[in-house]
C-alpha cells in the first residue's frame, strides 16, 4: 500500500448505529484524542406507502453526539445510496459539519437527472455537497489522519473512507458471509468492483473494516465489523483469491436475478442532493416517480 498513506497506529473509537428498516449501519468515529468526530452514512426514515420522513434514527445519532460533547467535522457519504435516504443535512443544521461525497457524485447526477426528467434548476456539479473527494485526498478528523479511496463498481461514486486502522467501505464489500454489492445499477460494473474490491484488500491485514450494510444472512445476529484478513480467506464472492472472471461471471448472473431496491425511486432524488428533498415549483417537498425509467 505504498500509494495511500495508511497510518496504522491511529485507533479511531467508533459507535454503530443499525437501522432496523434499511438494514444500514451508520458510525459515528471519533478522534481518540480530542472530541472531533464525522458522522458516516446517516439515515433518514420514510413511510413511503404515506409519503412520510422524519428523523428518529438521525435523532438517535444527535443525541449520542450531545451526550458524549463530540463535535462534528464531518458527515460522510460512502456513495449514492439507491436503499436508504441521507439525513446530512438534517444532522448538519443541528451538530455542523462538511458534507463529503466522492467527486464521481457528477456523473451519478447526470444519469439519474434524465431518469428522473430533472430540470435545468438542478446542478450536476456536484455544488450540493461541501466537499467532493478524489482518490487518494486527504483530511482530519480533529488530529487524526483519513484518506479517501476511490472504489467504483456498485456505483461511479463510490469512495472508502479510510481513518486510522479503520476503513468505511460502503456498500464495496459485505461481511465475508454476505460477500459483495450488486453492480447492475447504471454505471456500475462487476469488473470494476472486483478491482475496487482488491484495492480493499490490499489494506494491512489487521485494518478494521466496517460495513454500511448487514442483512443478517442465514439467520445469523446481525453484524457490521471485520477485517481486511478475514475477508480475504472468508468472503464468499472474492475470497480464496477467486479470480475476476470468476467474480464477473457469478455477480452478473446473480444481479440478474435481484429485485430493485425498494426505496431506490426516493433514495436517488434525495442522495443526489445531499440528502435535500427536492420540491416542485411552489416549494413543496415532492418526489417523482419515472415509470419504466428504472429499466
Amino acid at each position: 500500500m505504498t500509494n495511500y498513506p495508511v497510518n496504522m497506529s491511529v485507533k479511531p473509537e467508533v459507535k454503530a448505529f443499525f437501522d432496523e428498516a434499511t438494514n444500514t449501519i451508520t458510525y459515528v468515529v471519533k478522534d481518540p484524542n480530542s472530541n472531533a468526530c464525522a458522522i458516516v452514512d446517516s439515515v433518514m426514515d420514510i413511510d413511503y406507502a404515506a409519503g412520510r420522513i422524519s428523523y428518529e434514527s438521525a435523532d438517535e445519532v444527535i443525541q449520542y453526539v450531545k451526550d458524549n460533547n463530540l463535535t462534528v467535522e464531518w458527515l460522510l457519504e460512502t456513495h449514492v445510496h439507491a436503499d436508504h435516504l441521507s439525513a446530512a443535512p438534517y444532522i448538519q443544521q443541528e451538530l455542523g459539519g462538511k458534507i463529503g461525497i466522492g467527486d464521481k457524485i457528477t456523473v451519478v447526477q447526470d444519469t439519474f437527472g434524465k431518469v428522473f426528467n430533472e430540470g435545468t434548476e438542478f446542478q450536476r456539479d456536484g455544488s450540493q455537497f461541501d466537499k467532493l473527494f478524489q482518490d487518494g485526498d486527504e483530511f482530519t478528523i480533529g488530529g487524526m489522519p483519513a484518506f479517501t479511496m476511490h472504489t467504483p463498481g456498485h456505483t461511479p461514486a463510490c469512495m472508502v473512507h479510510v481513518i486510522g486502522d479503520a476503513a468505511f467501505v460502503g456498500d464495496t464489500l459485505f461481511m465475508p458471509d454476505g460477500g459483495s454489492a450488486r453492480a447492475d445499477f447504471p454505471g456500475g460494473d462487476a469488473g470494476e468492483l472486483y478491482d475496487s474490491i482488491q484495492k480493499v484488500l490490499a489494506l494491512p491485514d489487521e485494518t478494521r473494516l466496517f460495513m454500511c450494510h448487514d442483512y443478517g444472512p442465514n439467520g445469523r445476529d446481525i453484524q457490521w465489523e471485520t477485517t481486511v484478513a478475514e475477508e480475504k480467506e472468508h468472503n464468499i464472492h472474492v475470497g480464496q483469491g477467486k479470480t475476476k472472471e470468476e467474480f464477473v461471471k457469478f455477480r452478473t448472473e446473480r444481479d440478474a436475478q435481484l429485485a430493485v431496491p425498494k426505496l431506490i425511486i426516493p433514495s436517488l432524488q434525495v442522495n443526489m442532493r445531499a440528502g435535500e428533498v427536492p420540491t416542485d415549483k411552489d416549494g413543496k417537498p415532492m418526489l417523482k416517480v419515472p415509470v419504466n425509467g428504472l429499466g
